[in-house]
């Protein structure tokens, strides 16, 4: 009698230990992430289509790249392809002349209001240097009630969080890996109306009633959807697998590197070399392009993240499904033990 306080400490004490010990190892991590990532942006590379064949484009372009690395030059055969790489969101401005009219430039800063912003000042200056007048015009401009770009990127974090919140509660009450296929399949479906629904919501909430985006409710609802449920099968697989700590893994990936490495807050352009391309195959990266796409360029330019928020849930639910699989038999039959006893 007098071991079994000393057996529940012992049973309790490093089970604690671990989660504290977890929780700051992702406290510190999120502090490192979003400090190292949006403390000091850093742009480099930032895309601007320029036709070939455009002389006095092109000698503005090799002055601003001989002085700085900020801008990337990228080559078009003609102004229409230039003109469909701006709206598909592949460069963030077009550089253009015409004949004794000077330089035109043609941003789209729904796609990162940042990077235009910044792309303007430098050809401005260019432009002021080589005593050659320049045009600014912006065929995609933000809506008047988001003037930072940044609505899409918070849609973006509710869903996820949503998304994975709604599997992480399911684990909690139900055990992070259902007994068989069939309680995987209610999970499955419960993950999905909560995803439906929080679509939904979110596109009521930033149309209707915020006024935002009042004119694209139907297309953030179903990206929100979309992406919601991404997140939460994402979450359930890796929780089916990990239990507890897949919980953990989930807040890492798809919070502590997903929002800063999301593209939302800076453009990929201003993050650190690490984080840059992560955008392209993170949730939340993926959902934001997504929801700009959707919004602002008529679905144009939105191809990949579709793909890549479909192939997130065909992964979770093959994930959630064998691990259901597995677990399911590694369980001793019912009555099994009490049969090996007799």
């Amino acid at each position: 009698m007098d071991d079994e306080p000393e057996l529940r400490t012992r049973d309790w004490l490093p089970r604690t230990a671990a989660l504290i010990l977890g929780t700051l190892a992702l406290a510190s991590a999120f502090i490192a992430a979003y400090v190292g990532a949006l403390h000091k942006p850093d742009p480099r590379d930032i895309p601007v289509a320029v036709v070939t064949g455009d002389q006095q484009a092109q000698a503005v372009m090799s002055a601003v790249r001989a002085r700085t690395d900020t801008i990337k030059p990228v080559g078009y055969d003609s102004r229409g392809a230039a003109q469909d790489g701006l709206t598909d969101r592949s460069v963030y401005a077009v550089l253009s002349s015409a004949p004794d009219a000077g330089l035109t430039l043609t941003t789209a800063s729904a796609g990162a209001p940042a990077a235009t912003e910044l792309v303007t000042d430098v050809f401005t200056e260019a432009a002021r240097q080589a005593g050659v007048p320049l045009q600014v015009t912006d065929d995609v401009p933000v809506s008047g009630d988001d003037p930072r770009g940044l609505v899409p990127f918070y849609l973006a974090v509710g869903v996820v969080l949503g998304g994975y919140l709604a599997s992480t509660a399911l684990g909690i009450s139900l055990g992070t890996s259902p007994r068989d296929l069939r309680r995987a399949g209610l999970r499955i479906a419960t993950l999905a109306v909560h995803a439906i629904l929080l679509g939904v919501i979110g596109a009521i909430l930033v149309g209707p009633v915020l006024g935002v985006f009042a004119g694209h409710v139907a297309a953030v609802a179903v990206v929100g959807a979309l992406a919601a449920f991404a997140a939460g099968m994402v979450a359930a697989a890796v929780q089916g697998w990990l239990g507890l700590l897949g919980t953990g893994i989930v807040i890492l990936l798809l919070v502590v590197l997903g929002n800063p490495g999301s593209g939302g807050i800076y453009a990929p352009e201003f993050l650190p070399p690490l984080l840059r391309g992560m955008h392209r195959w993170n949730v939340p990266g993926l959902a934001t392009d997504l929801f700009k796409s959707a919004i602002y360029f008529d679905w144009r330019g939105g191809g990949w993240a579709l793909t890549g928020l479909l192939i997130w849930v065909v992964a979770g639910l093959a994930g959630l499904l064998t691990a259901t699989m597995f677990r399911a038999r590694r369980r001793p039959a019912p009555g099994r033990h009490a049969v090996d006893r007799g």
